[in-house]
């Protein structure tokens, strides 16, 4: 697998962590699977991303959604010996109700979805995927609802493998 990069679950966590624009949102990655299908994650209410209501701030929440399923994608692709680049290609957001305590965030892939990308990427040298995921606040009422869809696509002579990392 020389040249593609793959990373370990703890590294993965490591880096998201400290990507200053989930770490200065107070967004942390709390899990992420050893086959890369299950990330949780917790945007924390802190002084820094209060609105003017006291609960947290839309964009913060839309943040802790944003990145998510293209990683795991990224990652659980890569560990099949697939080098590509995925992005966030757009994202449908309902905000339920304010979030006034710390969020928490539940993404899962199952294998089927990975198998069913790996084979639109051997076909067509890339996919869309579209997946949903909550923000539920310490009760369980959920705050805001998510439809995000990934683009995947897999790298062709001369492109880099793109990563803010």
């Amino acid at each position: 697998m020389a040249g593609i990069r793959t990373l370990r679950p703890w590294q993965l966590r490591l880096m998201l962590n400290w990507f200053p624009p989930l770490l200065f949102q107070r967004i942390k990655v709390r899990e992420i699977s050893a086959d890369f299908l299950h990330v949780r994650l917790r945007a924390k209410k802190s002084i820094w991303n209060r609105n003017l209501n006291g609960t947290i701030y839309g964009g913060t929440i839309y943040s802790a959604a944003d990145p998510v399923f293209p990683v795991m994608y990224w990652q659980a692709l890569a560990h099949r010996g697939y080098s590509l680049q995925t992005w966030l290609m757009a994202t449908e957001g309902r905000f339920v109700k304010p979030g006034a305590t710390h969020l928490d965030f539940d993404f899962r892939l199952t294998s089927a979805d990975i198998d069913s990308a790996e084979e639109e990427l051997n076909r067509r040298g890339k996919a869309v995927r579209t997946h949903s995921v909550q923000a539920q606040d310490l009760s369980g009422n959920v705050c805001a609802e998510f439809e995000l869809v990934s683009y995947l696509r897999l790298l062709r002579a001369g492109d880099k493998e793109l990563s803010g990392f």
